[in-house]
């Protein structure tokens, strides 16, 4: 197939790239390369993608209507998977307009692109957040989700509305993928692992939130890739017995589905602490600070849903992927 990946330079969309080049599809591949993190990890990541056969690089932003339009109607993509968004709980509190631009106007430009070219299915990131309030776990795509508690929760939130517009009023197949904290190899900087190998191995103490009461869905990049393959091989479709009398947040009348894909189990920020400790062989220094304006306390994902139409399960433990990335931080960046 011929498939479209926005975001293609990103932690998850470069490695689902390379998932699907391997299995023989050609991927067109659309970034802006922001400077949001380090511009030079992003470049690093495509270099393993550049020249491979199958894949073609644009250079753009989704918010940029004409560069879209043009996009859609060059390559024609069979099916799109839309990855690219302003990420980042507290940088929404610090720049608000990077998040209209790209998670609203640049998701409004990808949906009338699907529309007008017979697109015959469009995946999409959301994200946990979305549960914002929420308090009962783990987390269940049929629960309310409209008390959002950051304004990037309020777009992605925003996205599965606009794609259920889309899917109703054109019977555009759209799936909403909830994502819970991904981490690996290749993985953002901007995420607290990251942050705190880096400060460890530096010997500097790392910023612990919450006072390290979190708990988190930390969820192997694998095995995000391996969900978000089986999904898009599947164009999403109405629910036979959908009701307005009472309506499911997670399916509808139109070709529709919200599915969450984490690891299904939450892990104490500590423990996570504790297991990067063991794979550096260092001890971190703790700087406990109180709960950030956004955040929620905890997280976990309910992935039945998931899990029964899909066979997804999810397979990486936190001790084997924290493992996996260190020896990969190690490779890429040096350090003892």
């Amino acid at each position: 197939m011929k498939i479209l990946i926005t975001g293609v330079a990103g932690f998850i969309g470069a490695e689902l790239a390379r998932r699907l080049l391997d299995r023989g599809d050609e991927v067109i591949g659309i970034d802006n390369f922001n400077d949001y993190y380090e511009v030079s990890l992003k470049e690093a990541r495509m270099d393993r993608l550049r020249g491979r056969s199958g894949f073609t690089e644009v250079r753009g932003g989704i918010e940029d209507r004409a560069l879209v339009a043009e996009l859609f109607a060059r390559h024609r993509p069979r099916r799109v998977v839309n990855l690219a968004a302003q990420a980042g709980v507290r940088y929404s509190l610090e720049n608000p307009a990077s998040y209209i631009d790209t998670n609203l106007v640049g998701f409004g430009n990808i949906l009338e692109g699907c529309r007008h070219h017979g697109v015959e299915h469009l995946v999409y990131a959301s994200s946990s957040s979305v549960y914002g309030a929420n308090t009962r776990q783990p987390y269940s795509v049929h629960h309310n989700v409209d008390h959002p508690v950051s304004l990037y929760a309020a777009t992605k939130k925003a996205g599965e509305l606009m794609a259920h517009s889309y899917s109703h009023l054109y019977g555009l197949p759209t799936t909403g993928l909830r994502f819970f904290t991904v981490y690996g190899p290749w993985g953002r900087p901007d995420m607290a692992y990251f942050k705190f190998t880096r400060r460890i191995l530096a010997g500097e103490p790392i910023d612990v939130y919450n006072n390290g009461n979190h708990r988190r869905d930390f969820t192997y990049i694998d095995d995000i890739v391996e969900g978000v393959v089986r999904v898009l091989d599947r164009p999403a479709e109405p629910s036979a017995d959908w009701s307005g009398e009472d309506p499911d947040p997670a399916s509808s009348r139109a070709p529709y589905r919200v599915y969450n894909i984490g690891n299904n189990r939450s892990v104490t920020l500590m423990r996570y602490i504790e297991v990067l400790e063991e794979a550096l062989g260092r001890k971190a220094a703790l700087n406990l600070l109180p709960l950030q304006p956004g955040d929620v306390p905890e997280t976990c994902a309910d992935v039945t849903e998931l899990s029964e139409r899909f066979g997804y399960r999810p397979r990486t433990s936190v001790e084997e992927g924290i493992g996996r990335f260190v020896a990969w931080y190690r490779g890429h960046y040096g350090g003892a």
